[in-house]
């Protein structure tokens, strides 16, 4: 094989709104009232192979914007799906590519869409904080082992 054939790859093919959705239960009533609410702000990120050397990542991000008595202003649910190429890289690389790399990417682009969807819906726009992807990884490579643990003694 000739050297470019090893030589690592890391491109973007597609970035795209895999799936989103709006919920204002309670509207137009909500738009009356003049309290803050409290945001709920839940990130997922899941990915899978779709050839060889191609790779999907779905970023899920979900806000829920809730008043006191537990009445639900509206909800937001976004999955920013990016196409990555990633060749001849070491297996042990790869997973932290799709679980930090490729979610960093995708961050910017579902914080805009979320946020132009909040404002559409009239609401002021919601701005996600930064998201520190390499920390959700750490978290989730400790506690996989832990829950299988748990599912064996059971």
């Amino acid at each position: 094989m000739s050297d470019e054939q090893q030589q690592p790859t890391f491109s973007i093919e597609k970035i795209y709104v895999k799936d989103l959705s709006l919920e204002i239960p309670h509207a137009p009533k909500v738009f009356m009232l003049r309290e803050t609410p409290q945001i709920d702000v839940q990130l997922h990120n899941q990915g899978g192979k779709v050839d060889e050397g191609v790779y999907e990542i779905v970023l899920t991000v979900t806000v829920t914007a809730k008043l006191a008595e537990d009445k639900t202003l509206f909800l937001v649910e976004v999955a920013q799906a990016g196409i990555f190429q990633i060749r001849n890289i070491p297996e042990a690389d790869l997973e932290p590519i799709l679980g930090i790399t490729c979610p960093n990417i995708l961050f910017p682009y579902v914080r805009e869409t979320i946020s132009d969807m909040v404002s559409r819906a009239g609401f002021p726009p919601v701005l996600l904080n930064p998201v520190n992807f390499e920390l959700m990884y750490q978290q989730q490579r400790t506690e996989q082992p832990e829950a299988a643990a748990a599912a064996t003694t059971h």
